[in-house]
């Protein structure tokens, strides 16, 4: 990864995800780690300059109870540069984990950057939070799987491949940032993972992406150039009519 200035790992990069949606079972539930747990003063030593967003299952104790997130941590040599507990839980989610409350746009070596995880970007209004907060590049950590309930053998078929991709180059465009999409690739349990990690420009154009088996999508992109460059004519964070939206 010599020369990479910001890598993003899928949701579960430490860990794994659940096995099962419809109705998974306490047993198969990944492993959790504390915030400060030593494999994140590892990871950070093996970061040196390049900034890593990676995703994780997060345990915390709270009022005499134990309390799990999915959570993703941005990391640098230096140290923890931000964090983000999942806003959105499925059905499934909601069963064991607790959903984070809170939406942070932090700064990095690579500019100011803001995190979701999957079922996150579903929700135009988390990325306009994060975009709003100055986040030029939003890094979705994902372990977004085909379709649980209406399976299809072609993945191109399969509706969840078609959102994921759509929810993307959305986010990207109406915010006109940098999106930086990771993603769980193959089997794990009953869920087929899709994959599809790329990078979109904030024209909501892909630069780059995989299929569906393991790799990586690689661009470079002058990020506050691109961001400059989209937001000449039409700004769309400025001509917000905040005053009759609703929500």
């Amino acid at each position: 990864m010599t020369g990479t200035d910001l890598l993003v790992l899928p949701h579960g990069a430490l860990g794994g995800y659940l096995a099962d949606l419809r109705d998974p079972e306490e047993s198969g539930l990944p492993p959790a780690l504390d915030a400060e747990d030593a494999v994140f003063k590892e990871v950070r030593r093996a970061c040196g300059p390049m900034t890593v967003c990676l995703g994780f299952t997060e345990v915390v104790q709270t009022h005499g109870a134990t309390v799990h997130h999915p959570a993703a941590v941005c990391l640098h040599g230096d140290g923890v540069l931000g964090r983000h507990r999942k806003i959105h839980l499925p059905p499934g989610e909601a069963r064991h984990y607790a959903a984070g409350d809170r939406l942070a746009a932090f700064d990095t070596p690579v500019g100011r950057v803001g995190m979701l995880i999957d079922f996150d970007k579903t929700f135009p209004e988390a990325a306009r939070t994060l975009a709003v907060q100055g986040a030029h590049t939003i890094a979705c950590l994902s372990a977004w799987p085909a379709n649980v309930t209406d399976r299809t053998s072609r993945l191109p078929q399969d509706r969840q491949s078609r959102l994921f991709d759509l929810y993307d180059c959305a986010r990207a465009a109406e915010n006109q940032v940098v999106w930086v999409s990771s993603n769980q690739t193959g089997m794990h349990g009953s869920l087929r993972f899709l994959g599809q990690a790329k990078v979109v420009n904030p024209g909501g154009d892909v630069l780059a992406r995989t299929g569906s088996k393991g790799g990586l999508a690689v661009a470079e992109i002058d990020v506050e150039a691109e961001v400059a460059r989209a937001r000449r004519t039409l700004h769309h964070l400025a001509e917000r009519r905040g005053e009759v939206y609703e929500t």
